[in-house]
């Protein structure tokens, strides 16, 4: 009895001393990727934040919990955190009509007739097609909408955001005609007469008489957003740029719990913004950060709007253009680095890449860790990627590699393809980058995205060995640039990014094991749950 008498009382001491956890999540495969790229079983969580981590034993012997989780083997990630992308745009989108994979022209047409059945919008707006996807590549003309809908403006933009389709309504309404000059871009004229055709800063003049969002669409926008990105276990997005009444009302909604995800905002370039937010320095809450501009140097080369050295390759005399000129780039780039927030430039073609590198490297000399990126740096002359070097961060997307390489060589030709998409050589020289999708450009899947880093290859597993293979990423560099590199670009390595005691408790449980299960597998990967600051804010019914 004595014995017995003992070893209840050791049980009860044992229990007794154990420290108190809000959860526990036991049974796991965890790749926590901290510095070491370590793995694990189990962690403990309390107040939204790792308390421990380390194997199953050691977690259930020291901590006690009243939520515990099997997680019978199932890999487990850190929050993944997509480095660009366009949230608010995202669920805007579902409110358009979707022409994302239409294979013609009269498909598109065909899909537009549809929605404005169903909605009768007095303004039509549309995203997602890409001329390069057709039989026929050259860019559609308005003449057939003209047609369908001759008193209905319509605007229906490319898949890149860098190019409008309007109609002849659309374009009275914007005040364009044959003689509306625009720089930095183009509004097509062919045979003397408007196609509908806007490339870049000319999409502007459309945009200001497109009907504005009331509040409940925009709430509504930003709540279908988030739970799209929460289903493919994203925690953290990285907005590419939106104005100071977006940011507020996301403030707004995440200080009154009715939206939760975690978004580094990125303001755009525009006046209100920089005088407001500028001089005011970082905002930054656990779920909003406010502490970066972004800036457009160029258009895209899909729409051969990105500003090239020398004159396309399929398009000879032509150079695409910088829709803000060089003096511009480099006052911006003056007047951000006397502030504390971080220049995130869009630019695609060489010259742009090149210009922004040295507006980079002049104002930043003798400054540390200001983290300022590139965003895509997608063509890069092959003799300037040490500037890199210089703490200038690559943010790049992968599935762009994959879904530009039909084309890409036409566009610039096989001397230039050599810089282009230079994922490993802008790493090997920045020692770091962070990877995003730029949804709704692409799908909003991260798996997409890892796929694209270390295969190169399209869905259907072309081409054999991948396009340009000597820019693969490994597997622990491509979920490094999804989650701690894309944390630290954006100043949050300490609060995200891997699983490590004191770190939010940001999560997601995958169906099968990313870094381990064959390539071909790896695009078809769902996600089990996904945790944010140790609340489970997704299940996969």
């Amino acid at each position: 009895m004595k014995k017995i008498f003992l070893l209840l009382s050791l049980i009860i001491i044992s229990c007794s001393t154990k420290k108190e956890a809000d959860t526990i999540v036991y049974n796991a495969n965890i790749y926590t990727v901290d510095d070491e790229f370590n793995k694990a079983e189990a962690f403990a969580i309390k107040d939204g934040r790792f308390l421990a981590v380390g194997s199953s034993e050691t977690i259930q012997n020291e901590y006690k919990a009243n939520k515990v989780i099997d997680a019978e083997g199932k890999t487990i990630l850190p929050g993944l955190i997509d480095a660009h992308c366009h949230f608010y745009g995202l669920g805007l989108n579902q409110q358009s009509v979707d022409l994302v994979g239409t294979k013609s022209y009269e498909e598109v047409l065909e899909k537009v007739v549809a929605f404005q059945k169903e909605k009768n919008k007095t303004f039509i707006v549309g995203r997602g097609w890409d001329q390069n996807d057709w039989d026929n590549k050259e860019f559609p003309t308005k003449d057939k909408l003209d047609a369908l809908f001759p008193d209905t403006p319509v605007a229906l933009e490319r898949i890149d955001g860098h190019a409008y389709l309007v109609n002849q309504k659309a374009l009275d309404m914007a005040g364009i005609t044959v003689t509306t000059q625009v720089t930095g871009g183009e509004i097509e004229i062919k045979n003397g007469a408007l196609t509908g055709i806007l490339i870049d800063n000319p999409m502007s003049l459309v945009d200001a008489v497109i009907p504005k969002p009331d509040t409940n669409t925009q709430i509504q926008a930003l709540q279908d957003a988030e739970n799209i990105c929460f289903q493919y276990g994203l925690t953290t997005v990285n907005d590419a740029g939106i104005n100071k009444a977006t940011i507020e009302l996301i403030d707004s909604l995440q200080q009154n719990d009715a939206l939760s995800i975690r978004i580094y905002a990125m303001i755009s370039n525009n006046k209100e913004n920089l005088d407001y937010y500028l001089p005011k320095g970082i905002l930054k809450t656990d779920k909003l950060n406010v502490r970066s501009v972004k800036v457009y140097g160029d258009g895209a080369l899909g729409s051969r709007g990105a500003a090239l050295k020398e004159p396309y390759t399929d398009k000879p005399g032509h150079y695409g253009a910088l829709v803000t000129p060089v003096s511009d780039i480099h006052q911006l780039a003056t007047r951000i680095a006397a502030s504390e927030y971080q220049m995130n430039t869009h630019a695609i073609g060489d010259s742009a890449n090149s210009v922004v590198l040295k507006a980079y490297n002049k104002v930043l000399e003798g400054k540390k860790d200001r983290r300022w990126k590139i965003e895509h740096a997608q063509v890069v002359d092959v003799n300037e990627f040490e500037a890199f070097k210089n703490g200038i961060i690559p943010s790049v997307q992968p599935t762009h590699a994959t879904s530009d390489m039909y084309w890409a060589e036409d566009r610039v030709g096989a001397e230039r393809i050599k810089g282009a998409y230079a994922y490993k050589k802008l790493l090997n020289q920045a020692g770091i980058v962070a990877l995003g999708t730029d949804f709704p450009v692409e799908q909003v899947s991260p798996f997409l995205t890892f796929y694209a880093a270390v295969t190169r290859k399209d869905l259907d597993n072309y081409p054999e060995g991948g396009f340009l293979p000597e820019e693969l990423l490994s597997r622990e560099e491509a979920l490094k640039g999804m989650t701690i590199w894309a944390a630290y670009s954006n100043f949050e390595e300490t609060e995200k990014g891997s699983i490590e005691t004191g770190k939010f408790a940001d999560f997601t449980i995958l169906d099968k094991d990313i870094m381990q299960i064959p390539e071909n597998e790896i695009p078809n990967v769902q996600v089990k749950h996904t945790f944010l600051g140790g609340e489970m804010v997704y299940e996969k019914n």
